[in-house]
């Protein structure tokens, strides 16, 4: 097959990258993809034979990943996110109106070719709710007429401006806030290694490099007591102390972009205007670990995002901060990005490796864990954007100054994504141990519309929910826990007292059973279970037994999945079934309470 000149330099790049070939296959469909608009049998042959694969291990692999396809689509792929951040401030209403708009359902494309539409679940975006894509671009804080102009421009064959950066990231900052990691937001051209460099950037890598051993930077990472910012919240120096020192197999860091958690858009900001802060966090997790390569997985939705770092690395080796003897140290760090397709399950670690490897992102059994067989079964660390992007501070400022920052055993800061039904959704910066309901009301302005609080989901979708009389709790993750729930990834959804909790879940519910990897049974069949019993009982059909079924069969899922999907999915259930039993009680009524007839209808 005879490609276009650029597409086979990206191909024969891409090839390099990998010690193991396959690990190019999903970056190179969607390389194609992009030049082809969809995967025909042609260049999916040629992909394998420069693969040295068969067209069934690149198909089989194609079909696992939702940004994959093998029909074309509109030559403007519009995809409303309806995810439960969106939902809250009318996700659905705004899918309605798009449908109406073109005159297309879900997954359907104009007679023209012009326009396609799809429903999505969650794009990153969630402090800029309601939010879209067309292709690749983001477009935040819709409203009807906002959609309107948009889609004109579009059919006019002009592009509308995208939004730079997710709305919320770029404030005033609040006096609560202590900006660390986020220092550099907002300042002009924050992206450039010149103006990184400025700002104290790479002071950091010289330190590491220069005056200290291995044994010192995890000691230092020990002292700052920071734990992981991805969700899992284990301490990133104990992570770092357990890759074996004396392995003769080659080493790897790997930094998890693959923001997928519903409610969580705090990564993409960190890429977006600092990247040179997590290349210099990887190069000095290398140095650690003595990894000598670093590969960045960003999730596909993010692909702009990915054009950015790809510039800030080239930068950097431009600059002697990446590649061999790095800064006449003797010391060699080799980073690339690489781009996931579509898949929450990738967010998991072992998942994600097996991704990186160019295969369907499945979890993999544990132990052994990623320290000792991780990418291509050698010894890996795998952290999360904002994890890396702080070790940096540390390293220039001191393990004891960034966990003063905190509470004992949760140092220093972190980057809260904070959406829903308040006044000032945003990305805000705040010590650990920060009130909640300091966070709600005075960080982000309080309840909208005069309205009361509810509940709050306090770290991403997979997190049991509070009610209003819980959060009076100080931010950090072993208070949380105290109470029942996780401070997870750091996505903040607040919900306000005209909500109905039923729908709530139920939406949860869709995000779950839509992204199970369908690996083991108990997470495949019970989301399926659930979200046909709570569409059911949001729509009126319920029984009085199904509530305590509801809760019994989350029940059954949870610590009993492969991996940690089935509980994500188990615990907000759980939690707003016990929390707000009488919101099912009143659907047995026969109607939802909070929503007219024609809303239920929309909200499919």
């Amino acid at each position: 097959m005879q490609l276009s000149a650029q597409l086979d330099a990206k191909f024969q790049q891409l090839v390099g990258r990998y010690p193991v070939k396959r690990s190019a296959v999903i970056p190179m469909m969607m390389y194609a993809q992009d030049e082809y608009g969809h995967l025909s049998d042609e260049i999916l042959g040629e992909i394998a034979r420069r693969l040295d694969m068969n067209m069934t291990e690149v198909t089989e692999t194609l079909e696992y990943y939702s940004m994959l396809r093998r029909k074309p689509a509109g030559k403007f792929h519009v995809q409303v996110c309806t995810n439960i951040s969106c939902q809250l401030r009318g996700g659905f209403e705004i899918m309605a109106h798009v449908e109406k708009r073109l005159g297309i359902g879900n997954r359907q494309t104009t007679p023209n070719g012009i326009f396609s539409l799809e429903e999505v679940e969650c794009i990153g975006a969630c402090s800029g709710a309601p939010a879209m894509q067309v292709n690749y671009d983001f477009y935040e804080d819709l409203t009807p007429s906002k959609v309107d102009a948009i889609l004109d421009q579009f059919a006019a064959g002009r592009k509308p401006a995208p939004v730079p950066v997710i709305s919320g990231a770029l404030h005033e900052p609040h006096p609560a806030e202590v900006r660390v990691i986020s220092q550099r937001f907002g300042i002009r051209d924050s992206r450039t290694l010149k103006v990184y460099e400025q700002n104290e950037g790479y002071a950091a890598l010289k330190k590491a490099l220069k005056d200290m051993t291995p044994d010192q930077i995890i000691d230092e990472m020990k002292k700052s007591n920071l734990r992981g910012r991805g969700g899992a919240g284990f301490p990133t120096g104990m992570k770092w102390a357990f890759v074996p020192k004396n392995s003769p197999k080659p080493k790897y860091v790997v930094a998890n972009a693959d923001e997928s958690e519903p409610g969580t858009s705090k990564d993409r900001p960190l890429m977006e205007m600092d990247p040179h802060a997590l290349i210099e966090g990887m190069v000095i997790a290398g140095k650690a670990i003595g990894s000598h390569q670093g590969y960045i997985y960003v999730r596909g939705e993010y692909r702009y995002i990915l054009d950015i770092v790809d510039a800030a690395i080239e930068e950097a080796y431009k600059a002697g901060y990446l590649g061999k003897n790095i800064l006449g140290t003797g010391f060699d760090f080799e980073v690339c990005t690489h781009t996931g397709a579509g898949a929450y399950e990738c967010g998991e670690e072992t998942a994600l490796l097996d991704s990186l490897e160019g295969k369907r992102g499945y979890p993999r059994i544990k132990p052994p864990f990623p320290a000792t067989a991780g990418l291509y079964q050698c010894p890996t660390v795998v952290n999360n954007v904002e994890t890396l992007s702080t070790v940096p501070l540390i390293i220039r400022k001191g393990g004891d100054w960034y966990s003063s920052l905190g509470v004992p055993k949760n140092g220093g800061t972190r980057l809260y994504s904070i959406s829903g039904h308040v006044n000032n959704p945003g990305i805000y910066e705040l010590p650990l141990g920060f009130n909640l309901n300091r966070m709600i009301n005075e960080v982000a302005g309080g309840i909208a519309n005069g309205r009361k609080l509810k509940a709050v989901i306090p770290g991403g979708s997979s997190c049991p929910l509070l009610s209003a009389e819980e959060c009076d709790v100080a931010m950090d993750y072993d208070s949380v826990a105290k109470i029942g729930s996780m401070l997870g990834s750091g996505g903040l959804v607040v919900i306000d007292d005209q909500t109905c909790m039923v729908d709530v879940a139920r939406r949860i519910m869709h995000f779950y059973a839509h992204e199970s990897c369908g690996w083991c049974i108990p997470c495949r069949e019970g989301t399926a279970w659930l979200r046909k019993m709570l569409d059911r009982f949001h729509e009126g059909g319920g029984r009085t037994e199904d509530i305590p079924l509801i809760d019994e069969v989350s029940e059954n899922m949870l610590g009993k999945t492969h991996c940690a999907l089935g509980d994500a999915a188990a615990l907000p259930t759980m939690s707003i079934v016990r929390k707000w039993r009488n919101e099912f009680e009143d659907h047995l009524k026969g109607k939802c309470p909070y929503k007219p007839a024609d809303v239920l209808a929309m909200s499919h």
